[in-house]
């Protein structure tokens, strides 16, 4: 049950705790005076062994009461109960979670009953998989693993410590389509079949949406977790619009990489190595999400034509198919907004490289994204779709700037890259000549056109030309 090869990387996640939060050294040698046991729980442990960063520290206390937990931590200050019925305390300013051992009932809103002397085994098996079953003695260091949790990591194999309990939360389908995607692991024969046949359908979209961004955030290789659930045969039940996907051909000359649903998953893992220059989180889930959806009207619009199978309309006819299947996952408007609009005018940017377009019709572009998104966005999505048309396996073709180097280019040039180009007259510069209405707003509309039609960038000349126009 206990192991002490991982001494080394154990002592580095104590020292980082108490490095952190010296408090907490202190609160567990007064658990362990109260007779108490202390435990590092969960995602920590996992990550501790494979080394990987540390981000949320839970520490579950065996062995008194919750009662008595709280007022230990109330010495070192002001104590929030984050869940009282579910045994969860925090101290004010210290992002460590504090409970004592529970059981609960199946459902959205459980049952919940705190049992502060369950065994450490016990607690431990009411724990999702096995690598997530495992807890660190925060006094003495020790390793506590009674289901064999590091040996399932050594095989990347992820298995649950029992499969009634991980039948009560339906969340956990989720959890095991992200964990294939973030640690590259593969569900057992058991945990497999439990995961074919559970229902899933009482999960709540915001839940869903968690892991479904930690799934895209944390991969790399998102489409992975896909994958498995398409293998599985859930993906029909999840996303339909791009389960169909399976059944549509390409022409082989463009698409050599198979149907449009491999097209998909190939696009969205190569997205995933593009958005890794952003920081921005909402950036990254709008690139992601566009990739994965940006052919889902090639479903509709996909025929043979003259021996050859063309999508006209594609981009135009998978805006709605997008909206309708993300509202299912995502509470986001703005990512959805975002997502549709790049889905919308993803082919543009190859048109507007081979017709060598004008930088009016860049802005125009431009203006069309926004506030939504951007022409480098587009850019992005462009080169992520360019790379998704490996014929030799799953992986992504190697980064090829192509034609989007240039699009690139122009669009700076115009001045347009990451934002529509500015409106250097409004509303106030036209009263002398129109009143508040239909009339004014007409002015400015045109007024920004001619900016953009003739690069006019003084604001007189820009007003008596508009008003030129308006006299004409």
């Amino acid at each position: 049950m206990e192991s002490t090869s991982y001494s080394a990387e154990i002592k580095r996640t104590l020292a980082q705790i108490y490095d952190t939060y010296p408090v907490v050294e202190h609160i567990v040698r007064d658990i362990c005076q109260a007779q108490g046991i202390a435990l590092l729980v969960g995602g920590a442990v996992r990550d501790t062994i494979l080394q990987r960063p540390l981000k949320d520290y839970d520490i579950e206390v065996h062995g008194i009461p919750l009662e008595k937990v709280q007022r230990v931590l109330e010495k070192y200050g002001t104590v929030d109960l984050v869940g009282k019925s579910f045994g969860v305390l925090r101290i004010r300013g210290i992002a460590v979670d504090w409970s004592i051992p529970r059981t609960d009932t199946a459902g959205r809103k459980p049952a919940v009953t705190l049992d502060p002397f369950m065994t450490i085994k016990d607690a431990a098996v009411r724990r999702d998989l096995t690598m997530n079953a495992m807890s660190i003695d925060l006094y003495t260091g020790d390793l506590i693993d009674p289901f064999d949790g590091i040996a399932d990591i050594g095989k990347k194999v992820l298995r649950t410590p029992d499969p009634l309990f991980f039948m009560e939360d339906p969340l956990r389908f989720f959890r095991v389509m992200q964990f294939i995607g973030r640690f590259d692991m593969i569900p057992d024969a058991q945990l497999q079949e439990v995961c074919r046949t559970m229902d899933i359908h009482a999960v709540s979209r915001e839940r869903i949406e968690m892991e479904f961004e930690k799934l895209f955030l944390q991969s790399r290789s998102p489409s992975t977790g896909l994958r498995w659930i398409y293998a599985l045969g859930r993906l029909k039940d999840i996303m339909p619009e791009l389960y169909i996907l399976a059944d549509v051909v390409q022409d082989s000359e463009w698409h050599p990489e198979g149907n449009v649903l491999e097209h998909s998953f190939q696009t969205l893992d190569a997205a995933a190595l593009i958005v890794q220059k952003h920081s921005d989180t909402e950036i990254k889930l709008v690139a992601l999400w566009a990739a994965l959806c940006h052919d889902l009207g090639k479903a509709e619009t996909t025929t043979l034509i003259e021996g050859r199978w063309k999508s006209h309309g594609h981009a135009q006819a998978g805006v709605p198919l997008a909206k309708k299947m993300l509202t299912r996952i995502t509470g986001k408007k703005d990512i959805v907004s975002a997502v549709c609009k790049l889905i919308y005018y993803h082919m543009v940017p190859a048109q507007f490289v081979s017709y060598n377009t004008r930088f009016s019709r860049y802005k125009r572009l431009a203006l069309k994204l926004a506030p939504d998104a951007t022409l480098a966005q587009l850019a992005d999505l462009v080169r992520a779709d360019q790379r998704g048309r490996n014929a030799k396996g799953p992986e992504p073709l190697s980064a090829d700037e192509g034609n989007m180097g240039v699009f690139v280019a122009q669009a700076e040039k115009a001045g347009v890259l990451e934002h529509a180009e500015k409106a250097i007259l409004s509303g106030a510069d036209f009263l002398d000549v129109a009143l508040p209405g239909p009339a004014l707003g007409m002015l400015v509309k045109k007024a920004y056109r001619l900016q953009i039609e003739q690069g006019i960038t003084d604001k007189e000349k820009l007003k008596r030309a508009t008003l030129e126009q308006v006299d004409e």
